[in-house]
């Protein structure tokens, strides 16, 4: 296995416009990924997202940096960088949301690249990749669900 880019390729029952809220907006991404998100959806601002009790010896806060913001088109963020250095290629994960609209729906192109770049050694390296597959398979399909309700309205 490769361990250099997570891709999927779905449907989402909702219009571009939606679907591009849903995975940008702090108050949308709480309802299918985070348990907390904070960050304002203009390139270049930073934020957080937040798993678990923050609090908590597991809880999570992950800071986050906006790169592109191109409504309702493309929506993509770097994260997974060292606290005090600004998220560039090489220190960071970039993951983005493509969205073409497809019938009276979305097409989304998801990727989250930028593994083996961080120079992480070979286990940390697959234990990364693999924990983000596995995360954004669960993820994804709710960002599917949330959508098409939010459509549906």
């Amino acid at each position: 296995m490769e361990f250099g880019s997570i891709e999927r390729e779905i449907h989402i029952d909702a219009a571009p416009e939606i679907v591009y809220e849903v995975v940008s907006t702090p108050e949308h991404l709480r309802e299918w990924w985070p348990d907390d998100a904070d960050l304002e959806p203009v390139p270049g601002a930073t934020g957080t997202v937040t798993f678990g009790d923050p609090a908590a010896a597991d809880g999570i806060v992950q800071a986050l940096t906006v790169v592109e913001a191109d409504p309702p088109r493309r929506f993509a963020f770097r994260w997974v960088y060292d606290d005090g250095v600004a998220a560039a290629a090489g220190n960071s994960l970039l993951v983005t949301f493509d969205l073409v609209p497809a019938g009276s729906g979305t097409l989304l192109r998801f990727t989250e690249t930028g593994f083996r770049e961080r120079g992480w050694e070979a286990a940390v390296l697959e234990e990364a990749y693999r924990d983000h597959a596995t995360g954004w398979d669960q993820f994804l399909p709710r960002l599917v669900d949330y959508a098409g309700r939010l459509a549906a309205r």
